[in-house]
């Protein structure tokens, strides 16, 4: 699959492509319905399929950091369109210059003179351009007048309700893994480069995997049981906090991860990161020994819940040995876990507030 970032780099190679144009954000499988819509376009006129997205997504320039928090960021995105049969992204800077353009401007410079459109799949409530007059009313108007189709997209719903990235935040926020999943395709997972930290995780036995993360890509807040992939493929029960470790402070947010029974350097490499049950929110502790106390108690409470569930293998496998290498065997929980009483000195715990590298 082929990244065109910016009108300045299409060629006329790129010209003649069935398209469509949004945000995809976490490419689910509201997504994955338009863009089959596309393949069966792009089969019958023998043309490739091209996306178009921004970078920062409109809502991220308008709203700045009040902008919901995304699910993919703009690599994950890229990857899983690939893996959805797509041949090229035209990547467009969401700036002012863009913002900018009217409607017809817009349909001149990007749909025709760019990517020279011979089909359009967009939603029927799509509006854009500086002016708003930018629907699908309009696109359908000049497509004929200028020799491109335009379709609207199938809605898709999912327990008669329709599959969207607001939906899916919503569902992760409430602790509902195995809904979100299934209105994603596949198991929510963050992910990143493993760096050197504070290290204060090993000084209290609980060595943690520091993965920094962006900002916006913060639809989680709080300590999970997780199942992280390993480089070479194996899967780890274990406990991870996600968020800005009030207690220890970080000028970012970080997922730190502590992988159960496991010694070795992860240093450089990325991980993938599954979670599987919300055990509770991200709070700021007093003093490091409440911290310390409400560290044993998620690990505690996060082996119980892969004992107890059979989808990551038997109890002895699950936490000795790799959790079986497929997305169906993670067992995602429906709800928060049951909140389990506490002292008052830790009943202001965050969970992995743990830190290490």
């Amino acid at each position: 699959m082929q990244v065109i970032r910016g009108l300045h780099n299409l060629r006329d190679e790129h010209r003649g492509c069935v398209a469509t144009i949004g945000n995809f954000d976490g490419v689910h499988r509201g997504h994955q319905a338009i863009l089959d819509q596309c393949r069966e376009q792009a089969a019958t006129l023998q043309l490739p399929v091209t996306v178009v997205v921004f970078e920062p997504q409109p809502r991220e320039f308008f709203a700045g950091d009040q902008a919901p928090p995304r699910l993919t960021l703009l690599r994950d995105k890229v990857r899983l369109l690939g893996e959805a049969g797509v041949e090229r992204v035209l990547c467009l800077p969401f700036n002012d210059a863009l913002r900018s353009l009217t409607a017809e401007a817009f349909i001149d410079r990007v749909l025709i003179e760019g990517l020279g459109v011979r089909h359009l799949v967009v939603g029927d409530d799509f509006r854009f351009g500086c002016d708003r007059r930018g629907d699908f009313h309009l696109l359908t108007e000049i497509g004929e007048r200028r020799g491109f189709g335009v379709e609207h997209t199938r809605t898709f719903t999912i327990d008669d309700d329709r599959v969207s990235s607001s939906r899916i935040r919503t569902l992760l926020a409430s602790g509902n893994f195995e809904a979100a999943a299934r209105l994603l395709g596949r198991p929510y997972r963050l992910g990143g480069r493993v760096i050197a930290d504070q290290k204060l995780g090993r000084t209290i036995g609980v060595p943690t995997a520091n993965l920094p993360q962006p900002v916006r890509s913060l639809a989680l807040h709080g300590v999970y049981a997780v199942v992280s992939e390993l480089p070479d493929g194996r899967r780890l029960p274990g406990v991870a906090n996600i968020g800005w470790r009030p207690t220890v402070g970080s000028t970012r947010p970080v997922l730190e991860v502590h992988l159960f029974d496991f010694d070795g350097d992860l240093y450089g490499e990325r991980l993938r990161v599954f979670p599987c049950a919300k055990l509770r929110g991200e709070v700021k502790f007093e003093h490091f020994d409440a911290l310390k106390h409400q560290i044993g108690a998620d690990q505690r409470r996060a082996r119980a819940y892969f004992l107890q569930h059979p989808e990551a293998g038997a109890a002895e496998h699950a936490l000795q040995h790799p959790v079986l290498n497929n997305d169906d065997s993670l067992p995602l929980a429906s709800a928060p876990l049951a909140r389990e009483a506490v002292t008052s000195d830790s009943s202001a715990g965050t969970p992995a507030d743990h830190d290490d590298g």
